[in-house]
């Protein structure tokens, strides 16, 4: 009598494939299986006979590969390399985007120096502004000031 997780069939006790019987094929397995394990005992025997063979023949190319190099731009290459495989006299290539970044940031920087120097429009403008600011204080500066010379005479007079 069975114990455990596995129940006794009707038929008698559970039967268990060997290796060879599942290779030779005479095993209770399902027909696929024995195709899988036939396939890879076939496999394994003629990549020994094609390793022979294969140097004898050279590698075949397909298309126009033989004819002219092809390399795929859209290919991703890996950023990450080993300091070992760097080539120092290799420049990188910048994407476009970067290219463009940078370009952007030597523009700003040659703006904002030009900015301070005060050769941009809008560097005119703003000193234009500031000097009219400038003006309108130092009048109502002198305004306040003639007033206040006003009124103290106003009260010498007063006094007298």
């Amino acid at each position: 009598m069975g114990r455990g997780k596995f129940k006794g069939k009707p038929t008698g006790r559970r039967q268990f494939s060997t290796p060879e019987e599942m290779i030779a094929g005479s095993s209770a397995r399902p027909r696929t299986f024995r195709k899988e394990v036939a396939d890879i005992v076939e496999d394994e025997t003629s990549d020994v006979e094609s390793e022979e063979e294969s140097d004898d023949e050279p590698e075949k190319v397909k298309g126009a590969e033989g004819v002219i190099q092809i390399e795929n731009p859209n290919l991703v290459k890996p950023k990450n390399m080993k300091a070992r495989d760097v080539d120092l006299e290799k420049t990188t290539e910048l994407s476009r985007r970067e290219r463009e970044e940078i370009e952007k940031q030597k523009a700003h920087e040659r703006y904002m120096k030009l900015q301070e120097q005060g050769k941009t429009d809008q560097a005119k403008k703003d000193l234009e502004r500031l000097a009219l600011i400038r003006q309108q204080r130092a009048d109502a500066a002198k305004k306040r000031e003639e007033e206040k010379a006003a009124k103290e005479q106003k009260k010498v007079e007063g006094r007298k």
